[in-house]
């Protein structure tokens, strides 16, 4: 499934994913309190890894954590 536009149209919902936490990676922006920082997202991303890899490889994140990443960094 290839990934559009339209599905990292702003979604304030999907930034609730995002939580920041002084104790845990530094203070860094994660997904969903869990020790993944949204630059561990955004790396893969821009290591040509696609949607569904990342989903392989890390399969406690789900689709929309990937998402709010990508919206968190553009915001």
């Amino acid at each position: 499934m290839s990934d559009t536009l339209e599905e990292t149209a702003m979604n304030s919902d999907r930034l609730k994913r995002i939580t920041i936490e002084p104790g845990k990676c530094g203070g860094q922006p994660c997904l969903r309190g869990m020790r993944f920082r949204v630059t561990d997202v955004l790396d893969l991303l821009a290591s040509d890894m696609t949607f569904d890899q990342i989903l392989a490889d890390y399969p406690y994140l789900e689709r929309e954590d990937i998402l709010a990443a990508v919206e968190y960094a553009s915001s």
